[in-house]
């Protein structure tokens, strides 16, 4: 048993009662909030963020169905097309949706062209943040846009060690970078991590990405061990846990234990 209160700042949920849409010719396996709640007994979860993947495109069933299952202790990061009205996002927020998701990776969202637009749109509508699922060697090519942003989070270390030294410029202009996926990252993440805290203790957050759909190599407890071992109490509690509640505001949290 992990015993120190985990806020899972990614996750997803795969529903296969809602619409999924191939995303480079995959389709991911059913994985319900029952499967989430069973996979993670060994953790002290108090809330989470789900994501939206590329598989699920801009349907919000599944997660608004998610988000009810789940409680208000979770939120959610959703993918909408550019023509999304105002009274549509006001909806979504009010039933804990805290973030836009860019897909660059994958696909199935909107197209980085407007990434500008719609994310200060719905920062200055309803105060959510943009979250970029990003290869970092790309990140040159959208900076002078990225600073233009009131808060931008970067999925899984930005996957990418060439890239890698575009990524902490952006952490100390604020942004926040999510410790997920580390199998998904060509590096060690262990030195990584410890750059992104030593420009800012607030610019790291820590989720399982589960169920770890295409990784190399899913999630595992050694994941969450590698935090434990090699920071300090304090930056643990900040990186599993703090930094993501501030980031995203759950309408409750969980009660620990």
């Amino acid at each position: 048993m992990f015993e120190k209160p985990i806020f899972d700042a990614h996750l997803h949920i795969v529903d296969r009662q809602h619409p999924l849409q191939p995303s480079q010719g995959f389709l991911p396996s059913a994985y319900t909030v029952a499967d989430y709640k069973s996979q993670t007994t060994e953790m002290d979860i108090i809330g989470g963020a789900v994501v939206s993947g590329s598989f699920q495109g801009f349907d919000q069933s599944y997660l608004l169905d998610a988000l009810r299952e789940l409680g208000p202790a979770f939120v959610g990061v959703t993918q909408i097309p550019a023509t999304t009205t105002d009274e549509e996002i006001i909806a979504l927020n009010d039933a804990g949706v805290r973030a836009v998701r860019f897909n660059v990776q994958r696909g199935g969202s909107e197209s980085i062209r407007y990434l500008e637009n719609l994310a200060l749109r719905v920062y200055d509508l309803v105060k959510w943040h943009v979250e970029l699922y990003i290869d970092s060697r790309q990140l040159p090519s959208i900076s002078t846009t990225l600073r233009k942003l009131p808060k931008v989070v970067i999925d899984h270390l930005g996957l990418s060690k060439a890239g890698f030294k575009y990524l902490l410029p952006l952490v100390e202009k604020g942004a926040v970078v999510k410790a997920t996926g580390f199998s998904r990252c060509d590096f060690d993440v262990v030195p990584a991590m410890k750059q992104i805290v030593a420009i800012h203790p607030s610019a790291l957050i820590f989720g399982t990405d589960l169920p770890s759909t295409r990784a190399p190599r899913p999630f595992s407890m050694n994941d969450l061990q590698l935090i434990v071992k090699n920071f300090s109490s304090d930056l643990v509690n900040r990186i599993c846990r703090d930094n993501a509640l501030k980031l995203y505001k759950p309408a409750q949290t969980a009660v620990a234990g």
